[in-house]
């Protein structure tokens, strides 16, 4: 087994993690989560959160290579192995076929190859291992539910599924999948492993009937959001940001992935219809669409959208408080609008106001914690309207927005109270 090093800014989150973790409880859980650490997604830090809480934790997860498509530095793509975390804990890997740079085949590659490979290695990596919970971190795809449905059965433990995305819904929304057939056969499969489970959690209040629909009135349902960075919670280390961002400029940033369900061409269009030169839209991560957003700027001539690239975790704290405003966008399908994109909650506790061009959950969300602005999805003049007055507001007023969201993370969203809740939703499982 070896045990991974990592940089000094990520070196100091976790370290201002590690001051808080508490005595073991005996709780042990198996997280499943197709993508994790190198990689930057939410699980990571509930996983500390976890930790902090006393439960003990392990992970089952492939071969890093999200977002570029690409093996990590350091692992192979056939590799098949356990290792240690620099906070102590056990991650298994299993071999993958990389998502390359796109493509549907080669991401239903990516898809199946760890479905399969969880299937064959990991009862052989978790050999004598007990574990009370098999929880279930189920971002697209819902198929990593399989490998963990088998685990379930192996360890006699509880299944506990995370819904972030919403199946068949996220891909006939994002046009992955149209074909009436296949969706109806995508409905069936995510249905039978729904019904696995001990407990299902949904990240958002408007997914539970979906949910219901295909898993039936056998397995209690349960909202659990997710919570906002850890990072975020306390102040950044390094008060400078990693991308240049001009002082006498309205800077409106957008942090994440740049994919379909993001309806990028809505905030080309606000780009284009924004006639003001000191506003300024500067888009801050990777994704399929990237190579599209890059053409796109050099076709229209845009002077006020920028594509910043990518930055680890440790970078986004100081970028985010920068920010003159932050954006978050999606495109207009139902499954979308009951969805709240994770980075709401991070917004939230960045401490600036936001933008939203959204329906639904994400947009009452931003409301309700009297944040910021939210238009309608896909619209790119009222974003454009939007993004323009919010650059007329006082500073007074915008700091109020940015205040209020985040009293509202404090109170409704902060990672260690839910961990908590977390638990008790294991213990609820473990005793159905």
């Amino acid at each position: 087994m070896k045990t991974v090093a990592t940089d000094g800014g990520e070196q100091a989150v976790l370290a201002s993690t590690s001051t808080a973790l508490g005595k073991s409880n005996g709780l042990r859980v198996l997280v499943v989560s197709q993508h994790f650490w190198p990689e930057n997604l939410r699980i990571n830090e509930v996983v500390l959160s976890l930790r902090s809480c006393g439960v003990n934790v392990e992970v089952l997860t492939g071969q890093p290579n999200y977002p570029k498509g690409e093996i990590f530095a350091g692992y192979s793509a056939i590799g098949v192995g356990s290792e240690r975390h620099p906070l102590g804990y056990v991650i298994h890997r299993v071999p993958v076929v990389p998502r390359g740079r796109g493509g549907t085949l080669r991401r239903v590659a990516n898809y199946f190859s760890f479905v399969l490979s969880a299937l064959i290695f990991a009862p052989w990596l978790t050999r004598g291992e007990r574990y009370d919970v098999i929880f279930v971190y189920a971002i697209s795809p819902i198929l990593q539910g399989l490998p963990a449905a088998f685990l379930k059965r192996l360890k006699h433990a509880a299944l506990v599924i995370w819904v972030q995305d919403l199946w068949p819904d996220s891909l006939e929304s994002t046009g992955y999948v149209r074909n009436r057939a296949a969706l109806a056969v995508v409905a069936a499969v995510t249905g039978f492993i729904y019904r696995q489970a001990d407990l299902l959690l949904a990240q958002s209040r408007g997914f539970v009937d979906k949910i219901r629909e295909l898993a039936g009135s056998g397995v209690p349902i349960a909202y659990h959001p997710n919570p906002g960075d850890i990072a975020l919670v306390e102040e950044a280390a390094d008060a400078s940001s990693a991308i240049a961002i001009d002082p006498g400029c309205f800077n409106v940033i957008f942090a994440g992935n740049l994919g379909a369900a993001q309806a990028l061409d809505t905030i080309v269009a606000c780009a284009e219809a924004i006639v003001d030169p000191s506003i300024r839209i500067i888009l801050v991560g990777g994704g399929s669409r990237a190579t599209w957003l890059r053409e796109e700027i050099a076709r229209r001539a845009l002077r006020n959208l920028e594509l910043a690239g990518q930055y680890p975790a440790e970078a986004m704290p100081a970028i985010l408080a920068h920010a003159s405003a932050l954006l978050v966008t999606l495109g207009r399908a139902d499954n979308l609008a009951l969805t709240i994109p994770s980075k709401i909650p991070t917004y939230l506790a960045a401490g600036r106001p936001i933008i939203g061009a959204l329906d639904g959950e994400g947009a009452a969300l931003i409301r309700d914690a009297q944040a910021g602005i939210a238009v309608s999805a896909e619209d790119a003049a009222a974003l454009a309207s939007a993004i323009v007055e919010m650059r007329n507001l006082p500073a007074e007023q915008r700091g109020a927005m940015g205040a209020s969201g985040r009293a509202y993370f404090d109170k409704h969203l902060s990672p260690t109270p839910l961990a908590q809740d977390l638990v008790q939703h294991f213990h609820k499982a473990i005793g159905r």
